[in-house]
């Protein structure tokens, strides 16, 4: 396990203590973010997708992955930070971690120096996520002395008037399952599945889960609950899990191993609640509309 780094809120400057999250890769090995605790955290005021993403290497078999981009909820404030780490950056034919400043949304991806997470090789750094290398600037064109260079305004080589064409919307990685084997990995499933979906700060509880209950996650704006049990789940479960959601003002979404009761899949959807169903394979499936609608077209 990672250790706990401090990391300093910008805004009420209080120290938290911060440890990096531990991926599967497909190899079975453990990775994480590599963590650049020489530049400072950013601000996180507006999200979007492209910066929820971060590009990360296996040192066991050097695969490179999607995983969520690190950030912290400031304990005191309640500022939310990403925490920057270090990008890759193409070395003799192969990536490697930079040194200098490492990504951190959109912020701080502008000047990191090297490729932004997930960009095509050869891209321009601080470029969107397979976006085409930056065009050379064509002679006379934008390099113009005096008058003559600064009359052609315009981005790209697009006219001032004319906007540039909208960017590529990034498409969503596509989710790597994890086998569930006993409560505890199905506790672990269904919380990957939930930082995939865009969750932040998806909380497990500490301890081994008991086999006979379920297990409670939390994140900003998210109440869930995990049954690892054989048995489907019930119509009280459903009711349960929507009062402490709406206890929190948060989302309520369940997930169960054993699928659930007519009744509970009636209330469901009369709550709007999401139900997965998750196999041993340990890829969840949504059972109802409100689920559909959580995991979006993009899934």
């Amino acid at each position: 396990m990672a250790e706990a780094v401090p990391v300093r809120c910008p805004a009420c400057l209080r120290e938290n203590g911060y440890t990096a999250p531990v991926f599967p890769c497909a190899c079975g090995s453990p990775v994480h973010p590599p963590l650049d605790l020489s530049a400072p955290p950013v601000q996180l005021t507006h999200r979007t997708w492209s910066d929820t993403w971060v590009t990360v290497r296996c040192t066991s078999c050097g695969r490179e992955s999607e995983w969520p981009h690190p950030e912290l909820g400031c304990g005191s404030c309640g500022t939310v930070v990403l925490i920057p780490v270090h990008p890759l950056e193409r070395v003799d034919g192969e990536y490697e971690y930079g040194s200098g400043a490492g990504t951190a949304g959109g912020a701080a991806g502008a000047g990191a120096g090297g490729p932004a997470p997930g960009s095509a090789p050869g891209s321009a750094p601080g470029s969107a996520p397979g976006s085409a290398p930056a065009a050379a600037a064509r002679p006379g064109q934008g390099q113009g002395s005096g008058q003559g260079g600064a009359g052609r305004g315009g981005t790209g080589g697009h006219p001032a008037h004319i906007p540039p064409p909208p960017a590529t919307p990034v498409p969503r990685p596509a989710f790597r399952p994890v086998t569930i084997r006993t409560a505890r990995d199905a506790v672990a499933t269904a919380a990957l599945y939930l930082r995939w979906l865009g969750f932040r700060d998806v909380r497990q509880p500490d301890g081994r889960p008991i086999p006979s209950a379920a297990v409670d996650l939390r994140a900003p704006g998210l109440v869930a609950q995990v049954d690892p049990t054989t048995a489907p789940a019930g119509l009280r479960a459903v009711e349960c899990v929507w009062l402490n959601g709406l206890t929190a003002s948060a989302t309520s979404v369940y997930f169960s191993l054993a699928g659930y009761t007519k009744e509970a899949r009636a209330r469901a959807d009369e709550l709007g609640i999401p139900l997965f169903v998750m196999d041993l394979t340990g890829m969840p499936q949504p059972v109802n509309d409100p689920a559909d609608a959580l995991v979006g077209p993009d899934a």
